[in-house]
């Protein structure tokens, strides 16, 4: 494992991913700026998300074919660009397609820095998960970052949200003169993974958990502020406290479900991150005040991303030569499917209310608990001395 490459590689996806968590802590302040309805802030976090989850597999695409690791800093250049002229749209469809090209931009950097990131850390769990948390950590710098500007300056101040992407890039310049990192994909992933055949079937399954996970963490991200104060009647600092309370509590799930993978074996993060999750779910929906809220959301935060870094080598060892198309469509997807579903939730959330959304994102977690619990270990040549490369352990 090379410590600093990883560690530097940490800090880029904190900055890529500082983006997409400013997009659900806007919300609140598009809808008392603008008087946008459920629906429309909604479909504000579809422009974000779902675009992402069509092009994503793209960008994995063209990372694995030629590396193309610059797609990594532009990326989030491009985020933040988005972020920022959102701030100053003058329409709804102006706010949106702002908001559609910094998702876009999120997209773009997550194959090559995983791959990367891959590559640095090698077999690790635990160097995959402390990669993974830093888009975590980032998601959850976002509400307090976004709440201390815009609440003091209003929605132009989103300019200033684009100074992290301006000196990460910088950094990112100096790192390669120093000597950049040889992306996992292209041609060096083929000669490593020449012995193994890609397992769509089980690509599939986890695809499916994915999707099944990506839809409520989607959800929950998005309305979790607006149910603290609408429904709970908790402050909008308070409400900021939830949601970055969530994204911390995910950033020490990753971690630790990362030291479980190592110590225990991949399966055993991901089986029980996806039972655990289904009662802390319960417990946000069903929370009759304030602080069992707050308890509720640090749960489910800590128990859904167990699986995320241990899902992400699997992917990778499920399409071994394919390794930027399965970050593309694990990595990515986690953050970005959801997004698809988020109009349907909006309109629900207008017509029934927020608690009974909420329930009804509880019902299709199920989905992502059926296909997660359900997935097989894939040992690579290089980690197994027993047995051919095809084989899978329950």
């Amino acid at each position: 494992m090379r410590k600093a490459q990883l560690g530097f590689l940490t800090g880029t996806h904190v900055v890529n991913d500082l983006y997409q968590g400013a997009v659900p802590a806007l919300l609140p302040f598009l809808m008392s700026e603008r008087h946008y309805s459920y629906a429309a802030v909604s479909g504000i976090a579809l422009a974000a998300t779902g675009l992402s989850s069509v092009v994503q597999p793209v960008f994995g695409m063209i990372a694995d074919r030629s590396g193309r690791d610059w797609l990594a800093p532009l990326g989030f250049l491009v985020a933040a660009a988005g972020i920022a002229a959102a701030g100053f749209a003058d329409s709804y469809p102006l706010t949106w397609i702002c908001v559609a090209v910094a998702g876009i931009g999120v997209a773009a950097y997550h194959p090559p820095a995983t791959n990367q990131a891959r590559a640095v850390g090698g077999k690790s769990q635990r160097a995959m998960s402390l990669f993974s948390v830093g888009g975590t950590l980032g998601s959850s710098l976002a509400p307090a970052l976004v709440t201390a500007v815009v609440g003091s300056l209003g929605l132009s101040g989103t300019c200033l949200l684009a100074v992290p992407a301006v000196v990460m890039a910088l950094l990112w310049l100096l790192n390669r003169r120093a000597g950049p990192v040889p992306p996992l994909g292209g041609s060096a992933a083929k000669v490593s993974t020449v012995d193994m055949k890609d397992d769509w079937r089980s690509f599939g399954r986890l695809v499916a958990a994915t999707v099944g996970w990506s839809i409520p963490y989607v959800t929950v991200t998005s309305l979790l502020s607006l149910y603290a104060i609408r429904e709970l009647h908790a402050s909008t600092a308070a409400a900021a406290v939830t949601l970055t309370s969530f994204t911390l509590a995910g950033a020490a799930g990753t971690v630790l479900g990362g030291w479980l993978g190592d110590r225990f074996g991949r399966l055993t993060p991901i089986r029980a991150g996806y039972l655990l999750g289904v009662p802390a779910l319960a417990g946000v929906v069903f929370s009759p005040a304030y602080p069992v809220l707050e308890l509720s959301t640090v749960l489910l935060g800590l128990t859904m991303f167990l699986p995320f870094a241990n899902q992400v080598t699997l992917a990778q060892d499920y399409l071994p030569a394919r390794p930027g198309t399965a970050s593309g469509l694990s990595l990515g997807l986690a953050m970005s499917a959801g997004g698809l579903a988020s109009p349907l939730f909006g309109w629900l959330a207008d017509a029934r209310g927020l608690r009974f959304t909420l329930g009804a994102v509880l019902a299709v977690y199920g989905v992502a608990v059926v296909f997660g619990t359900r997935l097989r270990d894939r040992v690579p040549p290089a980690q197994s001395s027993a047995n051919s490369s095809e084989e899978l352990v329950t």
